[in-house]
């Protein structure tokens, strides 16, 4: 058994036998109502107190079960509590607090274990108290500090293979639920069209992406859509995302396991040979994280967003 402390992976002295495996995982498994076999090697289920189990099992797994527990510890709840971690400067902050109090939509980038998940919750803390928030998930793992929250996880299909509901059909779902904001706990595949669909009628949102940076984020959300089939073409796709993605906040995690924000990227409207304008607002240098940039004058986004966010970056240029 292995566990992973402070982004570092130690082995310690507990073993378990396969019998011993079988029954906690079967244990753990009951509270999701969720299943594994041989029909269904792979599960991914949450437990009763947020953690998130993951479990692999053979022949997919070449001898032993893989079981894999990631538990989220609630160090931040707010942005001004990543401004104390050493993640986030107070500017930035004070920055992301008014976009998404002007409803800008933002893309949160990053590895796995960058922290993205813990980077949305943050961000939502800063949603007013009386919007209404669904949130899309494949599995719960969104904590939001917020009072109206409507939260939906996708469903795996029964033994005859019946009743799986995807992403793509909760975010459709979602937008009859009379949302004020959309969060998408993360977009991987053809979901993403759904997603983009949802922000371009109007409705403020936020998710998050797999990506080494925050231009590889821009050009992955501007891929995956057209996984959804032939008729989606990248014409559409590009200047739906420059229409619709304000904001990219890029994810880092340091060798020593430390999570910190490495840019912060924001999109124009402008398309040009299949690039979509962008400007970085903020990026790293030399360790810390500082304004280097604005969005143009006359960027209609930020004028429909609001002046507070055009203010807030005039005042630290």
């Amino acid at each position: 058994m292995y566990v992973a402390r402070g982004g570092e992976s130690e082995l310690t002295s507990v073993t378990l036998s396969q019998q011993q495996v079988r029954d906690l995982v079967e244990r753990m498994l009951k509270s999701s109502g969720r299943r594994l076999d041989l029909s269904s090697p792979f599960v991914d289920a949450s437990l009763p107190d947020g953690s998130r189990l993951h479990v692999v099992i053979p022949d997919i797994t070449k001898r032993h079960w893989a079981v894999n527990i990631r538990k989220f510890i609630a160090r931040a709840s707010k942005l001004d509590h990543l401004v104390e971690l050493g993640s986030l400067s107070p500017e930035a902050a004070r920055f992301l607090s008014a976009a998404v109090a002007s409803g800008l939509n933002i893309l949160v980038s990053g590895a796995t274990q960058a922290g993205k998940t813990t980077m949305l919750n943050c961000l939502a803390a800063s949603i007013g108290s009386r919007e209404r928030v669904v949130t899309v998930e494949e599995i719960f793992e969104l904590q939001l500090p917020l009072r109206d929250v409507v939260g939906l996880q996708c469903r795996q299909p029964n033994l005859e293979g019946e009743g799986e509901i995807p992403l793509r059909r909760l975010v459709k779902e979602a937008l009859r639920m009379r949302p004020d904001r959309l969060i998408v706990g993360e977009v991987r595949e053809a979901e993403s069209l759904d997603m983009l669909i949802a922000l371009n009628s109007g409705l403020p949102g936020m998710c998050t992406i797999h990506a080494n940076s925050a231009h590889d984020a821009i050009t992955k959300v501007c891929t995956l859509p057209l996984l959804a089939g032939e008729n989606i073409s990248s014409a559409f796709v590009l200047p739906t995302v420059a229409s619709c993605i304000d904001l990219v906040v890029h994810c880092t995690r340091s060798a020593s396991g430390q999570r910190q924000v490495a840019e912060i990227v924001s999109l124009g409207r402008r398309v040009e040979n299949g690039i979509i304008e962008t400007s970085t607002l903020f990026s790293r240098q030399n360790g810390d994280l500082l304004a280097s940039g604005s969005a143009s004058p006359g960027d209609e986004k930020f004028a429909r967003a609001g002046y507070n966010v055009m203010q807030l970056l005039g005042g630290m240029s």
